[in-house]
């Protein structure tokens, strides 16, 4: 059914509008985003939310930083400058359309 495909599409444009917002905040890694995510009723898998968090970095939005915790690699992301200037543009389409329609 293609309204499934077009809300996929959508809900995964306001999910990257969510990594970029926290990442900016704080670095974040994948389990705590899906936590996140998951807290505001998206029900995210890490095989969709991983490949996600590396086209943001490939696309330069995130960077990356690998760390040991608990004997474990734990890779943090954080937003670059690129990232804060697109998630800047963001808020303000977001906020005019939701303005707009609700």
């Amino acid at each position: 059914m293609k309204t499934n495909k077009y809300l996929n599409k959508i809900l995964n444009g306001l999910i990257q509008i969510h990594i970029l917002h926290h990442a900016q905040k704080t670095p974040i890694y994948g389990s705590w985003m899906i936590s996140e995510l998951k807290r505001h009723g998206y029900n995210i898998s890490p095989g969709t939310l991983y490949p996600l968090l590396h086209k943001m970095e490939k696309e330069n939005l995130l960077a990356k930083r690998i760390e040991i915790v608990e004997g474990k690699k734990r890779i943090y992301y954080s937003i670059t400058s690129q990232g804060e200037n697109l998630l800047k543009k963001l808020r303000g389409k977001v906020k005019e359309l939701f303005h707009e329609i609700i």
